[in-house]
């Protein structure tokens, strides 16, 4: 790169060689004769060698397999890539490892007391709730669906689901009627999780007309166990059919008797995000998940058995998964259920030093508001035990960056995360020996292709380009539920470049193997053969002090940019901030940047996990109805789609 950007974080020598992934290093020179000069070449085995390298994750890692595989891969192909043919495993064996009396799992919620169960205690829970899972009929490839929130419940009943060999699937709470029928009923599920309500801030929720309606929708169910949440001593008759308490599903002991299935048998059933059409059914596998999970924690992330992990998610969104993973490690998975924001973005900070938490990750957009609220949580809070800092959701523009080594730790190793729901991971990120840069992200993760391609399918460096994966990964789906042949999944990652996966973001791929990602490519800004990532405009829009939040969207048809200004708290968006605004879009991207039009509005559509709605919001401007293109139960706030509507209208 021509001009370097701010290095914020460097590890020493001594730090990269106590790092899991110096540990790793050294194994595979002791192990296997690999010598490597640094992190490019590296990757660069990693992805030529797949069968060396993923091989060595098995044994790294002692994952074990009951049945002993024939091949690291019977075959290569995208779709269908065959890993480890003939091995078989289960994830919940690896997850439930450590039995011991340190901490797996320390819980905080809103709606009641703190929690900490040890890895002892974890196993015994797991023990009662498969012998209950099973006691109603549940059996290998039969689904479990659950509509519970971020509590150590709904790992036992994960954990449990899984060491049967049945196939788990999650909706958070928060998630509408409608939402979650369109997701559930796709899978025809034998068992439904609930809760009665939770309480969101100081809000009390009471979900039991959306847990009978949604038990109704689905006939499948053969039984509803509920966990009372919000009220412990909730009657039952809310809900339709065969109901029991969560006590009553744990009344049973018996000794784990964990179900080896083959590498690719079904573990769980994600969701995309549903904005348009029903949601895609996204199927990940027990070993690509255990394998993938094992790498990204401990040779990126640096998670380790002494570690307290921890991520602001809901069970609605794939870092649930990965957050659980981190059982995989033997460490402390810390949890926290409710509202982020209340009484104040202090939250979670608070709870980092409550809990001594050592990796600790959010998304990029609690990062920027922390930001522009001023907080100084370095100053304000112990945070003597943090090592690392992870955000993820969206691309963190520079100032994210500055703010975390500013007024968090100069010491962390920040890792600017990117992949997504479809596998269950990210595929570009940080390691522990590489430095991190304002901006930017350090790396490609090890056995992920990640490449940049124009549209001939040439790949760019230096230049943006779609970002493609050219080799297959364990992790990605085995298959979307309901797609017998394949073609909604092939439609998905495959159309476009055949036998190449597309992931759909803008990434801009560095000489020094650092990168870039500036958005979604179906939201990208491109005027007069200008092209731009709309996280490049938003750092700039957003950087202004009255400007809360903003939305960016580019009518081709008529080469039309619009810009949406939501005014933050306490001020005014006037003719001077949209001017000033106006200027330093020119000046700091191009001319041709500037809006046509400036709307301020009430607020940005945003899905539950925090991404911005572009494309339905673009679909709408030209027309389109909210039902045609947007899952209103899949939204943290839908009624904000009703100010484009007007928009739209108004022509």
């Amino acid at each position: 790169m021509a001009d370097q950007p701010r290095l914020l974080w460097e590890p020493t020598p001594e730090a990269v060689e106590a790092s899991e992934l110096g540990r790793y290093l050294a194994w595979l020179q002791a192990e296997r004769g690999l010598r490597f000069a640094g992190y490019d070449d590296l990757w660069q085995w990693s992805v030529d060698d797949l069968d060396g390298f993923w091989s060595s994750i098995v044994d790294y890692f002692q994952v074990r397999f009951h049945d002993q595989p024939s091949a690291v891969l019977g075959s290569r192909d995208m779709p269908g890539a065959e890993w480890f043919p003939g091995g078989t495993l289960n994830y919940a064996e690896h997850a439930l490892r450590r039995s011991d009396d340190h901490p797996a799992i320390v819980a905080r919620s809103q709606t009641r007391g703190p929690t900490t169960w040890t890895h002892a205690e974890l196993r015994r829970q797991v023990e009662r709730a498969a012998a209950g899972l099973r006691r109603l009929g549940v059996g290998e490839g039969d689904r479990v669906a659950s509509y519970l929130p971020n509590v150590p419940e709904t790992i036992v009943a994960f954990l449990a689901t899984a060491s049967i060999g049945a196939v788990w699937s999650s909706c958070a709470p928060e998630f509408g009627t409608r939402s979650v029928v369109d997701r559930f009923r796709q899978i025809e599920p034998k068992v439904l999780l609930a809760v009665d309500g939770y309480v969101y801030g100081d809000k009390r929720v009471d979900r039991r007309p959306e847990v009978a309606a949604i038990r109704h929708e689905l006939p499948t169910v053969t039984a509803t166990v509920v966990l009372p949440y919000l009220d412990p001593d909730a009657d039952l008759g809310f809900v339709p059919g065969h109901a029991l308490r969560w006590v009553d599903l744990l009344a049973d002991h018996a000794p784990l008797d964990i179900q080896p299935v083959p590498f690719g048998h079904p573990l769980w059933i994600l969701y995309s995000s549903g904005t348009t059409g029903l949601p895609k059914p996204i199927v990940q596998g027990h070993g690509g998940i255990v394998l993938e999970h094992l790498k990204a924690l401990a040779l990126h992330q640096d998670v380790g058995p002494d570690d307290r992990f921890f991520w602001f998610t809901t069970t609605g969104w794939m870092m649930w998964n990965f957050l659980v993973s981190g059982l995989l490690r033997g460490g402390t998975v810390v949890l926290f259920d409710g509202n982020p924001g209340h009484p104040d973005l202090d939250t979670l900070w608070q709870l980092a030093e409550d809990e001594q938490v050592t990796v600790f990750g959010v998304s990029a957009p609690f990062i920027l508001n922390c930001l522009r609220d001023g907080l100084q949580p370095g100053r304000d809070h112990d945070l003597g035990a943090l090592r690392g800092v992870g955000s993820t959701g969206a691309p963190l523009p520079p100032e994210g960056f500055e703010w975390v080594y500013d007024s968090v730790s100069p010491a962390v190793m920040l890792g600017s995360v990117s992949g997504g729901t479809d596998v269950c991971t990210a595929f570009v990120g940080c390691a522990p020996s590489l430095p991190v840069r304002a901006g930017v992200i350090p790396c490609r993760y090890l056995g992920a292709k990640v490449e940049a391609f124009d549209d001939d399918a040439q790949p760019l460096v230096g230049e943006v380009g779609e970002l493609v994966i050219t080799e297959p990964m364990p992790s990605m789906p085995v298959m979307f539920w309901g797609d017998p042949d394949g073609a909604r999944l092939r439609d998905a990652y495959f159309a476009h470049y055949p036998g190449v996966w597309r992931h759909g973001d803008w990434l801009l791929l560095n000489e020094d193997g650092s990168l870039v990602i500036s958005g979604r490519s179906d939201a990208t800004l491109n005027r007069g053969g200008v092209r731009m990532g709309t996280s490049d405009f938003y750092s700039v829009v957003e950087s202004h002090p009255a400007v809360g939040d903003s939305l960016v969207i580019h009518l081709e048809e008529d080469d039309r940019l619009l810009l949406f200004l939501v005014p933050r708290e306490g001020s005014e968006i006037d003719d001077e901030v949209i001017g000033a605004i106006q200027r330093d879009l020119r000046s700091t991207l191009s001319p041709r940047h500037a809006a046509d039009a400036v709307h301020v509005i009430p607020a940005v559509p945003r899905t539950l996990s925090g991404k911005k709605l572009e494309v339905p919001v673009k679909r709408i401007l030209k027309g389109r109805s909210i039902d045609e293109v947007a899952s209103k139960g899949a939204m943290a706030n839908p009624g904000s789609l009703d100010a484009f509507v007007a928009i739209a209208n108004s022509g």
